[in-house]
C-alpha cells in the first residue's frame, strides 16, 4: 500500500478528527529528514481534492465535511453543478455561489442544504483546486478603450474582458484565441489577452475549427512524434514472419465505410466438418510499433482516441502509423493480433486461442457493397467480388446466430437513427440523411461484440491487469420515471429487486415498428449509465455481458492499444511481477483518461453535427415538415425530423391554448381545450428560426392528426 493511499485509508475511520500536519507525521513515524516529502504527498493529494485543508490547517477528507469535490459543469443561465468526483449525488451551484468557477474548472463545494423530495442538494464553491480554460476561443467584441471575447462555450457566460494593450489588433467579428490573465470574482469579470487571431465569423472551416480549438483538440502533431514515426520501418522484419503464425493464406477480408482509411480490423470465416463455425477476427498489431514510453505511445495516451468531425479526422496516431503500416491495406503483409474462435450453432464459444500472426487480406469491402451482395446480388459487385459471396453468406448466418444469443440474453440493441451529413468542397451542408445500418454493418458488430468478450474473459481469468469497457446499472430513479412513461403507454416493466436488462429489451422489441420507438427507446437510453473504462470487471449492463473490453480498434483507441500490450506479454510469458505491478498503475490512469477523451471527443462531434445541422435548416426557414416528439419539458417541446434534424416548438408559440406541462405523463395539456401533445405524437411544423450562436432550431406547430383530449 503506498503512503497516499494510508494516508486516506487512515482517515476514512470512524474516530479520525481533521489534524494537523505535525499530528499525521507523529501518526506516521515520519523523520525529520523526511518531513518535506511527506509534505509534498500531502500536498498532492489536497491539490487532487483527494483531503482538504480546513482554515485552522488541518486535513480531512471532504465527504466527512460535508464538502464535495469534483468537475464544475457550468450552464449558460449561469447556475451549474459540481459533479463528484466519488459518483455521489451532484451538488447544485447558484450563480451567485460560483465564486469564480468556469465550466470543467476541478473545484471543492460545501454543501448548504441536503436534497430531498426530487430537489438536487445545493451549494457552493468555496475552492477552485485547478482551473480548465488557461485559453478560451470567443467573438471578439470592440470598444474604444477596450474589448471583450464572448466565449464559444456556451456553458462559460461570462464575457472575458480585454484591456486595450492587450487586444493584438483584433476587430469586432473575429474569432480569437484569449490567454487568461485573471480570474472572474463575484464582481468583476474574468481578464485575458488576445493571443491568436483564427479569422472572421463565416469564413470556410472556422466554425469546425472553432469546436476543435474549444475543446482543446490536439490538431498538429509535435515534430518529435512524427519524426518517431517516420523512423519505423516499413517492412515487417524477417524474424517476425518466423515467431508469428502465419495466415496470409486464410481468406480475410475487411469491411468498412467507404472513407475509412483506417482499417484496423479483418475477418475471417469458414464452417469446419462438425458443422460449427471458425472465425477469426485479425486486429492491427499497433503495439509492435508504438511501444511503451515512446513519444508515439505518450501522444497516443494524451489524446485518448481518434475524433471524426464529418470532413475531417483528428487521428490518435500520425498518419504513417493509421493509414499506413498499421491499416491492413488489401494485398498487403500485416502483423496483427488474432482471435480464433470456434463457435457452434448456438452462438458459443467453444474454443478460442489469441496469437500473434500475419495476414494478407483479400479485399477492402465496404459495408455498401457487402449489403448488396447479400440483399440484392448486384450483377457488376457480384462481378468483381463473387468469389466472396458464399463466404458473405456464411457471415450473415453466424451474425444472426450471435444476434440471437445475445437478444436471448437480454441485451439491448437500441436501433436509434444516426445520421449522415454531407458537405460540399465550401464546407457547407447540403444534405442530412439517416445512415443505413444493413446487414454487412451488423455482421461486422457481432464479430467484434464475440471477440471482445472472448478477450475479456480469458483475460479476467488470469488476474492480470487490464482495462475493461463496463457499463453500470441505470440510475434507479431515472428507471423509475421510464418505467412509469411506458407504463401510461401501455407497456408493462416486469423487474423484482434488482432490473435484469432483459426487462428492458422486451420493451425496445415490443415498441419496435411503432410510432413511439424512437421516443421509447431514447427515453430508455437517457435512463442509463454512461459506460466506460475501468481496470475492474463490473460487467456491461446494455449488453448483458460479464465480461466486455475493446480490443477490436488499437489505431484509434487507447485502451485497444494498452491491452494488447498486456495480452503480447501475458502469452509470451513475460508478465513478471515488476510488469504486473508497472501495469497495474497504467491501466489504472488510461482508463481513466481514456474515459474522459472519449467525453470530449462525442461533446466536439455532436456539436459539429449540431452546427452544420442549424446551418441546413437556417435555408430552410418557412418550410414545413412532418415530425415525431422526441421530448417535452416545461418550456415546450422538441419534435424530431425525418432526417434526424431536431427543434424546438416553444410553449409560447402554442397559441391555441394556455398548456401546462405534466412531469408524471410528460406531456403538455391544454387548460381549456384539453389537448394533450405527449412523446411520440406525429406532428407537422414549420422552420421559425435558427440561432446559429447556439446551434438551436425553433419550429412552430401547424398541427397533426388525432389530437387527444381529456374532458375529465
Amino acid at each position: 500500500m503506498s503512503i497516499k493511499e494510508a494516508i486516506v485509508n487512515f482517515m476514512e475511520e470512524q474516530v479520525y478528527k481533521p489534524m494537523t500536519i505535525k499530528e499525521l507525521r507523529k501518526v506516521f513515524c515520519i523523520k525529520k529528514d523526511e518531513t518535506r516529502d511527506f509534505k509534498k504527498v500531502i500536498d498532492q493529494l489536497e491539490k487532487e481534492g483527494s483531503i482538504i485543508r480546513t482554515r485552522t490547517n488541518r486535513y480531512g477528507l471532504p465527504d466527512k465535511m460535508g464538502l464535495v469535490t469534483g468537475k464544475f459543469q457550468g450552464h449558460q443561465k449561469g447556475y451549474g453543478f459540481v459533479i463528484s468526483d466519488n459518483e455521489g449525488m451532484d451538488v447544485f451551484i447558484p450563480s451567485s455561489f460560483l465564486n469564480g468557477a468556469m465550466n470543467g474548472d476541478k473545484v471543492v463545494a460545501k454543501v448548504v442544504s441536503e436534497g430531498d423530495n426530487g430537489k438536487k442538494r445545493e451549494g457552493e464553491v468555496i475552492r477552485i483546486l485547478e482551473r480548465a480554460n488557461k485559453t478560451i476561443i470567443g467573438t471578439f467584441e470592440n470598444n474604444k478603450n477596450f474589448g471583450f471575447v464572448v466565449p464559444e462555450e456556451k456553458r462559460i457566460c461570462q464575457d472575458i474582458f480585454i484591456p486595450k494593450e492587450c487586444k493584438k489588433g483584433a476587430k469586432t467579428g473575429d474569432i480569437v484565441i484569449v490567454q487568461m490573465t485573471k480570474w472572474s470574482s463575484k464582481r468583476r469579470n474574468p481578464e485575458g489577452k488576445i493571443v491568436n487571431i483564427l479569422g472572421k465569423k463565416g469564413e470556410k472551416g472556422i466554425d469546425i475549427l472553432t469546436i476543435i480549438k474549444k475543446n482543446n483538440l490536439p490538431e498538429e502533431f509535435p515534430e518529435k512524434v512524427l519524426d518517431y514515426a517516420e523512423s519505423l520501418p516499413e517492412k515487417i522484419p524477417e524474424s517476425e514472419y518466423k515467431r508469428r503464425v502465419d495466415l496470409r493464406d486464410v481468406t480475410t477480408v475487411t469491411i468498412d465505410g467507404e472513407d475509412a482509411k483506417d482499417l484496423d480490423d479483418a475477418v475471417s470465416l469458414r464452417k469446419l466438418e462438425n458443422g460449427n463455425y471458425y472465425l477469426g477476427v485479425h486486429i492491427a498489431d499497433v503495439s509492435h510499433y508504438v511501444k511503451e514510453k515512446s513519444p508515439l505511445d505518450r501522444e497516443a495516451l494524451k489524446r485518448g482516441n481518434s475524433v471524426y468531425l464529418i470532413d475531417r479526422v483528428i487521428p490518435m496516431l500520425p498518419r504513417k502509423l493509421s493509414n499506413g503500416i498499421c491499416s491492413l491495406n488489401p494485398n498487403e503483409d500485416r502483423l496483427t493480433l488474432s482471435c480464433l474462435m470456434e463457435i457452434d450453432k448456438k452462438g458459443k464459444v467453444l474454443k478460442h486461442d489469441i496469437v500473434e500472426s500475419i495476414i494478407r487480406s483479400n479485399e477492402k469491402m465496404t459495408y455498401t457493397n457487402v449489403t448488396k451482395i447479400l440483399k440484392n446480388e448486384d450483377a457488376e459487385i457480384m462481378k468483381r467480388y463473387g468469389y466472396l459471396a458464399d463466404e458473405f453468406k456464411l457471415m450473415e448466418e453466424l451474425c444472426k446466430i450471435l444476434n440471437r444469443k445475445r437478444k436471448m440474453r437480454g441485451a439491448i440493441d437500441f436501433d436509434i437513427e444516426e445520421c449522415k451529413i454531407t458537405l460540399d468542397s465550401l464546407g457547407v451542408p447540403v444534405k442530412i440523411e439517416p445512415y443505413e445500418r444493413g446487414i454487412s454493418n451488423r455482421i461486422i458488430e457481432e464479430f467484434m461484440l464475440v471477440c471482445n468478450e472472448t478477450i475479456a474473459e480469458h483475460m479476467f481469468w488470469t488476474n492480470m491487469p487490464f482495462v475493461y469497457r463496463i457499463h453500470e446499472n441505470p440510475d434507479e430513479e431515472k428507471l423509475m420515471r421510464f418505467n412509469e412513461f411506458v407504463h401510461n403507454l401501455g407497456y408493462a416493466v416486469k423487474w423484482g429487486q434488482e432490473v435484469h436488462p432483459k426487462a428492458l429489451q422486451d420493451i425496445i422489441e415490443k415498441v419496435k415498428g411503432k410510432k413511439e420507438e424512437t421516443v421509447v427507446s431514447t427515453l430508455l437510453l437517457r435512463s442509463m449509465k454512461q459506460a466506460r473504462y475501468s481496470p475492474e470487471c463490473v460487467g456491461h449492463f446494455g449488453l448483458a455481458a460479464r465480461y466486455y473490453c475493446h480490443f477490436t480498434s488499437p489505431i484509434r483507441r487507447y485502451p485497444d492499444l494498452i491491452i494488447h500490450r498486456i495480452i503480447k506479454e501475458f502469452i509470451n510469458g513475460k508478465l513478471n511481477e515488476g510488469r504486473i505491478k508497472r501495469f497495474t498503475k497504467t491501466v489504472d490512469y488510461a482508463a481513466r483518461q481514456s474515459s474522459d477523451t472519449e467525453r470530449i471527443a462525442q461533446d466536439a462531434e455532436r456539436e459539429v453535427d449540431d452546427l452544420k445541422k442549424a446551418e441546413y435548416m437556417n435555408k430552410r426557414i418557412g418550410e414545413e415538415y412532418d415530425g415525431i416528439v422526441s421530448s417535452v419539458t416545461n418550456f415546450g417541446m422538441f419534435v424530431e425530423l425525418p432526417n434526424t434534424v431536431e427543434g424546438l416548438v416553444h410553449i409560447s408559440t402554442l397559441e391555441d391554448d394556455y398548456y401546462i406541462y405534466d412531469e408524471k405523463h410528460l406531456s403538455l395539456m391544454g387548460e381549456k381545450t384539453r389537448n394533450i401533445y405527449k412523446l411520440g405524437d406525429e406532428v407537422r411544423v414549420r422552420v421559425l428560426k435558427v440561432d446559429m450562436f447556439a446551434h438551436e432550431i425553433y419550429f412552430g406547430l401547424i398541427g397533426r392528426n388525432n389530437i387527444e383530449s381529456d374532458e375529465n
